[in-house]
């Protein structure tokens, strides 16, 4: 990775002291914002091979695969955003990394990929386990400043965009890198030195938008207003607790409400929750606090949900 990159908006910056405090819990702990909520992971449902073995005719198909990985299939094409498939989502197989729902189903039943995008160098986002076996020489799309560091990895066809950047590469689609707002890291030794980014999928008559991994931003409502409506998103609500510490890194589910909107999205699905144990808050939280803010602000029913592990989404074009 080469370069330095920041967040052009101001936020609290942590260090690893802080991060260490917090986790061997020398600061006091923060109450939960819901503090019935229950704590169990995601639904699950078996993903059939034969569901997913080639994209939809008309619209898309929106597979949330766990966490911030996605499997989306329209106009013809297959493609994948952040898979994991690991066990674990850490250099080390911690216990707190382990994950608490498996993959709907195993890697070699999915389609043929046609390209692969990634959101940043996070070990729950950018899986080098799961990139290998999916082949070195698979297109990849990746925030700006990781091209050099996958090619040394192996990778043979690496394009990494700038925000906003956008690439024709994939025939019959485009894709955007939007900003957010997050850092990158794989060691102690290379914060920043990669960007990090969602990304616009367009085809298909549709568009769809991964929102990456951020905290609330003012990019989203910039996007609204450069991009126009978006069909679907894929926005993050969970691993947001202790506030003190992750308000700059990852949004609550009140602040991916505020996103759905300011971005205008039509619809969506909760993201970045109940897979991974990665922050203090219960694995049921997110998608709870979520149904209470949609219902309070007026949200449409459906217009922003969560569904199992698994699951397919329709996602048709306006007519």
């Amino acid at each position: 990775m080469s370069g330095r990159f920041q967040n052009p908006w101001h936020h609290e910056e942590h260090g690893v002291l802080d991060i260490l405090k917090w986790k061997l819990r020398w600061t006091p702990r923060e109450a939960p914002a819901m503090p019935d909520a229950p704590d169990r992971p995601a639904g699950w449902e078996r993903l059939e091979p034969q569901t997913i073995a080639k994209p939809p005719e008309a619209g898309w198909r929106v597979v949330w695969l766990g966490h911030a990985s996605f499997l989306l299939q329209g106009a013809g094409r297959s493609l994948l955003i952040d898979p994991v498939f690991a066990a674990h989502c850490g250099p080390f197989p911690l216990p707190g990394l382990f994950r608490q729902v498996p993959p709907p189903c195993r890697l070699d039943e999915l389609p043929q990929i046609d390209a692969v995008l990634l959101t940043h160098s996070h070990y729950d986002h950018l899986d080098l386990q799961t990139l290998r076996k999916l082949g070195c020489d698979i297109p990849i799309f990746i925030a700006e400043g990781h091209a050099a560091w996958l090619g040394r990895k192996g990778f043979t066809r690496v394009s990494d965009l700038a925000w906003r950047q956008t690439s024709d590469a994939i025939p019959g689609l485009q894709l955007t890198a939007t900003p957010a707002m997050h850092f990158s890291a794989r060691t102690p030794f290379d914060r920043n030195r990669g960007h990090w980014c969602g990304w616009l999928v367009e085809g298909g008559g549709c568009k769809l938008w991964h929102a990456g991994d951020s905290a609330w931003c003012p990019a989203f409502a910039e996007m609204g207003e450069r991009l126009g409506e978006i069909d679907f998103g894929m926005i993050p609500i969970g691993a947001y607790q202790p506030r003190s510490i992750m308000k700059g890194i990852h949004m609550n589910p009140e602040e991916a409400v505020s996103a759905f909107r300011e971005a205008r999205c039509r619809r969506a699905v909760g993201m970045h929750w109940g897979v991974f144990r990665l922050t203090d808050e219960a694995l049921g939280e997110p998608p709870a606090m979520l149904e209470e803010i949609a219902r309070k602000v007026g949200l449409p029913d459906g217009a922003f949900v969560t569904v199992p592990v698994g699951r397919p989404i329709p996602v048709m074009p306006v007519i």
